[in-house]
């Protein structure tokens, strides 16, 4: 029987053999790793798309979020890039200027600026980085302009910090000028109606002032009257040729040598009470409110004697008022002003011990280190803590609706600092409230 013999070697017909299932493994072995690769990398895949779906919604919540703010605040706003080109607006610069976004998108904002003046001016604003307002106005979509805008400059910063463009925002001016204007002329009438109430205090003392000696002299005057008349009577019968026994008896009758007597009296009283009117007078002349004429030296102890003497007169109960004034208390300024202040702090020292048993205020002046220090005190219930700092504030008072602007003491505090002084409000210590104005002394001309 014959026998065939394969020419291949033995080892390698083994090594054939055993080699074709170890590879098929090992491909599917692969295979499988890459199909596992891949379903790694999809499902990564879709994780990313969901995480960017997911972003892409909150940047979109977010630009809305941005977007109605921006829409919702009244003041204009305009992002420009490095070159002055406009990036974007908000709402309220189309409507104040009518024009559309998509016609503003890219547009150098200097077309849009009035006047080439005011361009240069903005440009060069914005080049030197200065934050301060500026008025501008802008170009219309009518063809027109816009009412004044104070426009704010802000450097825009990209995300390495570095300049990007500008922010510019602002606000028209003419409503807020308009406002401006009727605040001014509201605070002006308020100064007003507290000049005038500081005035009707004035007038009260002044005219208790001139009650005094005008009632002296009507006194006197009238006393003269009748004294003439008797004099006339009697010299009318001398003249009349009566007997010398007539004449005797009219002149114990009319007391003609008591009315003689009397005559150099009546007639000094009569001047002094006139003097003493024109010495008032006199003082509310140079106590003028108007500071038309300039500053000007002056003995502040005098005027704050008139102030105390004046507000006094009204005085409201019992309450008793001490004065204790340096001889001289020169200052420099205008002297109606501060004797404006003066009957302002001696009236609220008034107010704060009006019917209290045993009120009293008293008022001291003295020249210490260059400077004149005039106080007003009083034994009242003091100033409350939680408003010590508050009372010079405008508008702000303890008292009731009516009785009190919350000014005096605002207008006191700006008349003396612009004097060049301070004017101070604390407690004794023994209780009761206390104003320290203090002032640069100055030599008396």
């Amino acid at each position: 029987m014959a026998t065939y013999a394969d020419p291949r070697p033995s080892s390698a017909y083994d090594f054939a053999g055993a080699a074709e299932p170890d590879t098929a493994s090992a491909q599917e072995t692969a295979w499988i790793e890459v199909i596992r690769k891949m379903e790694e990398v999809y499902s990564d895949l879709i994780s990313y798309e969901v995480e960017l779906e997911e972003k892409n919604t909150a940047l979109e919540e977010a630009q809305r979020f941005i977007n109605s703010v921006l829409s919702a605040v009244s003041d204009i706003l305009i992002v420009c890039d490095q070159r002055g080109q406009i990036l974007q607006v908000n709402l309220a610069f189309l409507r104040l200027t009518g024009h559309a976004e998509v016609d503003l998108f890219e547009r150098p904002l200097e077309d849009l600026l009035v006047g080439d003046i005011e361009t240069l001016r903005l440009c060069s604003w914005i080049d030197s980085g200065s934050g301060a307002d500026r008025e501008v106005r802008f170009h219309s979509a009518d063809g027109g302009q816009t009412e004044p805008v104070a426009l704010n400059c802000a450097t825009r910063l990209d995300h390495r910090g570095l300049p990007a463009g500008i922010v510019l925002t602002g606000r028209p001016v003419g409503e807020l000028r308009r406002a401006y204007e009727a605040l001014k002329q509201a605070q002006a009438q308020l100064v007003q109606q507290e000049k005038m109430a500081s005035l009707g205090r004035l007038i009260a003392g002044v005219a208790h002032e001139l009650n005094n000696p005008i009632s002296f002299v009507y006194g006197n005057v009238h006393a003269l009257s009748k004294y003439s008349e008797r004099i006339g009577t009697y010299l009318d019968a001398i003249h009349g040729g009566c007997s010398e026994a007539m004449r005797e008896k009219l002149r114990t009758e009319l007391r003609i040598d008591a009315t003689l007597s009397d005559l150099p009296a009546l007639i000094e009283g009569t001047a002094e009470g006139a003097q003493r009117v024109a010495e008032i007078v006199r003082s509310l002349k140079r106590l003028s409110f108007s500071s038309a004429g300039g500053p000007e030296s002056f003995d502040l102890a005098e005027v704050a004697g008139k102030a105390v003497q004046w507000s006094a007169s009204g005085n409201r109960g019992n309450t008793a008022v001490g004065v204790e004034l340096a001889e001289k208390l020169p200052v420099r300024g205008n002297a109606g002003q501060l004797h404006q202040v003066i009957v302002n702090l001696v009236e609220n020292a008034l107010d704060a011990v009006a019917g209290r048993p045993g009120g009293h205020i008293s008022v001291s002046g003295s020249v210490n280190a260059g400077h004149v220090v005039l106080t007003v005190e009083d034994n009242g219930a003091g100033i409350a803590d939680d408003i010590l700092t508050r009372v010079f504030d405008p508008f702000f008072t303890t008292k009731p609706v009516g009785k009190g602007t919350g000014l005096g003491l605002w207008i006191s505090y700006g008349i003396v600092r612009d004097h060049g002084g301070s004017l101070e409000a604390d407690n004794r210590p023994g209780g009761g409230g206390r104003f320290t104005m203090t002032l640069p002394s100055a030599a008396l001309d």
